[in-house]
């Protein structure tokens, strides 16, 4: 038996090689829809697994906490007084990446506004279906992503109302739907870090050596998630959230140790324009009325 001693300079010329070849090999594995057709497959996997129509996907962001890098100044400085890349991530309703973009110092409210994602939205550039209306409503509205507090409302980007409601009101109701369908980007950042152990901590890597190991678990990630042979071990029984009549069941990635390196970007508030107001608003009354689900009264 022969043991082999390999110094950090060599390993750490190894891993980047290593990642960018698993990342050309895996290219296929995390991609956006490019069809109208193919949209359409992923709004009804949300409405029909969390009940939400018309939504293409959820998305986050995630300071990366990293050590301070060599000879970057204040690039990857952020407000929290720590060095990170930020992490922006579209998630499909099976816990998929569709998207992912990783940045170094930015603004938290500027995080979705610099990715190509925003862009090719800003352009009609995605092929989404026409806007048209929710079951039984005669309002034509568009297809929308899913968002938290972080991000501004906007005609395709849906978010919580800001404030506290009574219970059964249409405000309640509609925050209840959206952070119970969101809930597909928390569990699939959870369950990542919490197989990929190098994501719960902060990284003793340069910038541009973290981006390739996060690019790489992602990439990963969706990998077992999409094979029939390792879908089952990756996410065993119980790994992520369930759901038995409404009450959540919460994942086992939620016993986990606390992520110290995958931080929540800031929650910037902002002043909503009349029209993505009056889209929530249209949701909001559908989820009160024909769109309700027997138990979102009791759990909202």
């Amino acid at each position: 038996m022969y043991l082999f001693r390999v110094s950090k300079q060599l390993i750490s010329r190894i891993i980047p090689e290593v990642c960018a070849a698993i990342m050309k090999a895996l290219a296929s594995y995390v991609r956006m829809p490019e069809t109208e057709a193919e949209w359409l497959q992923t709004c009804e996997e949300f409405e029909t697994l969390w009940n939400f129509p018309q939504c293409i996907g959820s998305i986050v962001g995630k300071h990366v906490v990293l050590q301070c890098p060599k000879k970057t100044g204040s690039d990857f400085f952020n407000y929290k007084s720590f060095f990170s890349i930020v992490l922006f991530a579209l998630v499909d309703a099976n816990y998929n990446f569709l998207y992912v973009g990783v940045q170094g110092r930015i603004s938290d409210g500027g995080i979705f506004k610099n990715t190509e994602l925003y862009e090719r939205l800003q352009n009609n550039a995605l092929n989404l279906p026409l806007p048209k209306p929710l079951p039984g409503r005669e309002k034509a509205i568009p297809y929308v992503i899913l968002g938290d507090e972080a991000f501004a409302l906007a005609d395709n980007l849906m978010k919580p109302y800001s404030g506290i409601y009574e219970k059964g009101s249409i405000q309640r109701i509609f925050n209840y739907r959206l952070s119970r369908a969101r809930r597909v980007v928390e569990n699939a950042f959870g369950i990542l870090a919490s197989v990929f152990r190098v994501l719960r901590k902060p990284m003793l890597l340069e910038p541009h050596k973290a981006e390739l190991v996060v690019m790489t678990c992602i990439y990963l990630h969706n990998f077992l998630r999409k094979s029939k042979s390792s879908a089952n071990i990756y996410c065993a029984q119980g790994a992520l959230d369930s759901e038995v009549e409404g009450k959540v069941i919460p994942g086992a990635w939620r016993n986990d140790t606390e992520m110290l390196s995958l931080i929540n970007i800031k929650k910037v508030p902002r002043k909503s324009a009349k029209i993505p107001q009056e889209i929530r608003e249209e949701f909001a009354a559908y989820f009160s009325s024909n769109g309700a689900i027997p138990w979102q009264n009791e759990h909202a």
